[in-house]
């Protein structure tokens, strides 16, 4: 591999114009792409198989009138006034009118509403009242309302209403008009309103880039030129990076019209694309540099060997992030699969990046990458140490025992906090304060109880295609309001062919309640009941029951990955490092990590530790899809480090170096580069940490810590001490297995010696 790829940074750097025209022309094929088909993506989260989505799916079929988003208006007013007062009432009824007349609407009534009209004013309104569970309907003008609900305080309405298709789906033109229409009825003449719709009505699409993210690239960039002393070659990483992910992120948005693209997808692509471009031209640029200091070679030379010797490490290390997030396809699960292979699609774009763009950038720059200066205060010395590393390094390795059980230990302590660790969706309970998504949500609750806001959707489809009678749905109402938490049964009307009837189950506790989840497990548990004693197929679904399936989707599949992500570890470390120990070492470091990861996200999140700093004031779940996502993500960046700081290491153990001095010479030599590498990821990772939107915070919060503990715990001080604990066993590996493995050569160590013999040079290191 490593006179393979030797020979292409030879070319690439040979050839520069013809290897930077071919990625400029993908780039411009890429935008032009974009240009002309805008990328569309979707703030919908859809797990097929799960019972909400199977009842979606039903009703998508059956009554597509109900299958679409519910959306609601909550109108308010200050202390004094009234919401059903003549001025405000006249101005919910023209909102509830012009959102009736937009098609994509859901045009529902309570049956027998015309015979009502005949009725006295106060008698219609009591009947409408007892057909609400007892709720108040507005009143305005004469006409009743029965879908906007006014509190018992008067100061709080509920205009609720469905959508007929996913808000998705819906062309942002009809939102902005039903926003507009709402909006309105606060300037009404004579009204007293504040109006807040929906997030439904709001979809929320996060920034790709915002000040923090460009924080974190500034760091990046002020990193990379302390490390490699130049800012000219301090802007190579940083140019190709954005290339990388110009290309991977913009490649993903060209089939965003094929495929349907969840709105964190991007981001998280453009997150981790950035971070592995930069850390892996850093490599490349780092060993190119150190050659051309160290053993005196030619920028060319140097640019080649750099390819062939660090792209090696580069490729394998690439090569792990790739298949760790492709695992994630085996779990089944649609939306993990398309957003781990879009960054992975990234990742890949940085390895070619880095393999092919970097030396021809080099070649472009040739020997002004490094300095007069700089070469002058070269002493040659390939093998100096680095003050440094060399106090740290020696100092692990002669308390090797201590440090080992101080990492174990504090990683225990942070893992422990995961064990209350709660799965969930962001919703307007979990919003800040002041944003009108809470507001909303606070009003609703205040006015008409925390249930309202995690409604359960009933459909009842009856099992003969015999029509569902009145008394059939009084009857299966009555049966929910006997149950334990349910506060109010609404109905919600029947498809044409009265086959299929939709009911809304409003429960007594907040949508994020465990006492919710229950209910949803108690109602499923009754299906066999309502099919015997009605004839009827009885599912849920709505945001709550969605949120709950999703989560119980991804907990139940993060042991599955789990599994493959440590047969897949222990596999691959054994063909990098032909060691038993190391692929062992490299695995449970991980699991610490990982684990200790999901500790501090529960602290920081659920229970809401530093969340003045990171810009939110209301702890609520960790996002469903977070703790497998980040396991994966974390595995392949974790090995990342594990490859190029104990590849340093075993190439000075097969240039004769043995025991502790091996560890401690090819520490001194990559500690440099891996710690300025993980601080890159760290700072590109903690950029997005500050992101408006909860699931891109949470994301990373996750990513920069996960980095932080392993690559400064794990990486930098528990596996230089193991090594040392176990000394040369630490290489060991049966001669039988020794010879039936491919030799990878990941050091370089064939291809230095193929060059020494050409030149008649010694070997470089």
């Amino acid at each position: 591999m490593s006179s393979l790829l030797y020979r292409l940074g030879r070319f690439a750097f040979t050839h520069r114009w013809i290897v930077i025209g071919a990625w400029a022309l993908i780039l411009t094929v890429v935008v032009a792409v974009l240009v002309a088909v805008p990328p569309k993506v979707t703030s919908e989260f859809r797990i097929d198989g799960t019972p909400s989505q199977d009842v979606l799916d039903t009703l998508s079929e059956n009554f597509p009138a109900a299958a679409g988003s519910q959306a609601f208006i909550v109108f308010a007013v200050s202390d004094g006034d009234h919401v059903d007062d003549p001025a405000n009432a006249s101005a919910i009824a023209q909102v509830v009118k012009d959102v009736g007349d937009n098609e994509y609407v859901a045009q529902r009534e309570l049956e027998g509403m015309d015979a009502l009209a005949q009725l006295p004013p106060e008698q219609a309104v009591a009947i409408v009242s007892e057909q609400l569970g007892g709720l108040t309907p507005l009143v305005a003008d004469g006409t009743i309302l029965p879908n906007v609900l006014v509190s018992d305080n008067r100061e709080v309405a509920l205009f609720t209403f469905q959508l007929t298709e996913q808000v998705d789906s819906v062309p942002a033109e009809a939102l902005e008009a039903i926003r507009q229409s709402s909006a309105e009825a606060a300037d009404a003449t004579g009204a007293t309103l504040r109006v807040y719709p929906s997030s439904t009505l709001v979809p929320l699409i996060p920034n790709l880039a915002g000040p923090a993210e460009l924080i974190g690239l500034l760091v990046a960039g002020l990193v990379l030129a302390l490390t490699l002393g130049s800012l000219l070659a301090a802007g190579l990483p940083l140019v190709t990076a954005l290339i990388g992910v110009g290309v991977g992120v913009g490649g993903a948005f060209t089939l965003s019209s094929v495929i349907s693209l969840s709105a964190v997808t991007p981001v998280l692509a453009l997150m981790v694309g950035l971070a592995v471009g930069i850390d892996y031209s850093l490599f490349i640029v780092n060993r190119q540099r150190r050659l051309i200091l160290d053993s005196k070679l030619s920028a060319g030379d140097a640019a080649a060997r750099a390819t062939g010797t660090a792209g090696s490490a580069v490729f394998f290390a690439g090569l792990t992030v790739l298949i760790a997030l492709c695992g994630l396809s085996v779990v089944g699960i649609q939306l993990l699969t398309t957003m781990a292979l879009v960054a992975a699609a990234t990742v890949a774009a940085a390895i070619a990046v880095a393999l092919t763009l970097v030396p021809a950038l080099l070649g472009l720059v040739g020997e002004r990458i490094v300095s007069a200066r700089a070469r002058l205060k070269s002493s040659g010395a390939a093998d100096e140490n680095h003050p440094v590393a060399h106090r740290f390094v020696s100092a692990v390795v002669r308390f090797r025992l201590p440090a080992v059980l101080i990492v174990v230990a504090v990683l225990g302590a942070l893992a422990i906090p995961a064990t209350s660790l709660t799965l969930g969706l962001p919703s307007s309970a979990t919003a800040n304060t002041g944003t009108a998504e809470r507001e909303s949500y606070d009003l609703t609750a205040a006015g008409f109880g925390e249930g309202f806001s995690g409604q359960l959707v009933l459909a009842a489809t009856s099992e003969d295609g015999a029509k569902i009678d009145d008394q059939t749905i009084a009857n299966l109402s009555d049966d929910l309001r006997d149950l334990s938490n349910v506060d109010l049964v609404l109905p919600g009307g029947l498809n044409d062919d009265r086959t299929t009837a939709i009911l809304s189950v409003v429960p007594t506790s907040g949508p994020a309640s465990e006492a919710t989840g229950d209910l949803v497990h108690e109602i499923r548990g009754l299906a066999d009941e309502f099919s015997d004693q009605y004839g009827l197929t009885v599912g849920v679904t709505g945001q709550t029951a969605i949120t709950l399936d999703i989560s119980a989707a991804m907990a139940a599949a993060l042991p599955l990955y789990l599994t493959v992500i440590v047969v897949l570890s222990l596999i691959i470390m054994l063909l990098v490092f032909r060691s038993l120990l190391i692929p062992i070492q490299a695995t449970a470091g991980f699991l610490f990590s990982v684990l200790a990861t999901l500790g501090v996200l529960t602290l920081v999140f659920q229970e809401g530790w530093f969340s003045t700093v990171l810009g939110f004031d209301t702890p609520g779940p960790v996002v469903s899809f977070l703790p497998i996502l980040v396991t994966g993500i974390l595995y392949g960046l974790a090995m990342d480090y594990q490859v190029f700081l104990v590849s340093s290491m075993r190439e000075s153990h097969v240039h004769g170096h043995a025991g502790q001095e091996a560890i401690k010479r090819g520490f001194e030599h990559a500690s440099k580069v891996v710690v300025a590498a993980a601080i890159i990821m760290v700072a590109v990772f903690a950029g997005f940490a500050f992101n408006e939107d909860i699931m891109v915070k949470q994301i990373g919060v996750a990513l920069s810590i996960g980095i932080l503990l392993d690559a400064f715990l794990i990486r930098m001080t528990l596996t230089p001490a193991l090594l040392a604990l176990f000394g040369d066993n630490s290489w060991w590996i049966p001669r039988w297995l020794d010879r039936i493995l491919p030799n990878l050569d990941i050091e370089g160590d064939k291809l230095n010696k193929e060059l020494s013999l050409q030149k008649g040079s010694p070997p470089s290191t």
